[in-house]
């Protein structure tokens, strides 16, 4: 990428940062640069790693850990509770259902308006239902 867009985009991603109260430190900025370049996606911690050492950034799983979670909390990020080995993070943080691919552990967005869900049950006393996810798993046919 040439220097001038790649200024351009920190920029903008710092700014992103701002708008969701986190300071844009370099790493921050340049792990944030990966998750949002290929558009929305799920990823695992390991996965992004994997991504920044490819593209010269030095940090350590711990350190991207820390930035999805910290980024989750901020609401850049959406945390899948898959039950698979590994957390998926998604970079959609709207309200969506998954497909999950056995075997592989792929996780696909199922297209907004696919899934009608009714008749959810009524919340204890004092809380609210915050979202529904909807997980569809998925087999090769035999």
């Amino acid at each position: 990428m040439p220097l001038h867009r790649r200024d351009a985009s920190d920029k903008e991603t710092a700014l992103r940062l701002r708008r969701a109260e986190l300071r844009p430190t370099r790493q921050r900025v340049a792990l944030a640069n990966l998750l949002y370049a290929k558009g929305d996606r799920h990823l695992t911690a390991e996965d992004l790693h994997e991504e920044a050492v490819g593209a010269g950034v030095p940090c350590s799983l711990a350190t991207v850990y820390n930035t999805l979670h910290q980024f989750t909390e901020a609401g850049l990020l959406r945390v899948l509770s898959l039950e698979t080995a590994k957390t998926y993070f998604d970079t959609n943080v709207s309200d969506h259902h998954h497909f999950v691919i056995e075997g592989s552990n792929d996780v696909l967005d199922i297209p907004v308006g696919n899934i009608s869900v009714i008749d959810l049950p009524e919340a204890p006393e004092g809380m609210e239902i915050a979202h529904v996810d909807v997980v569809i798993r998925l087999r090769r046919k035999r």
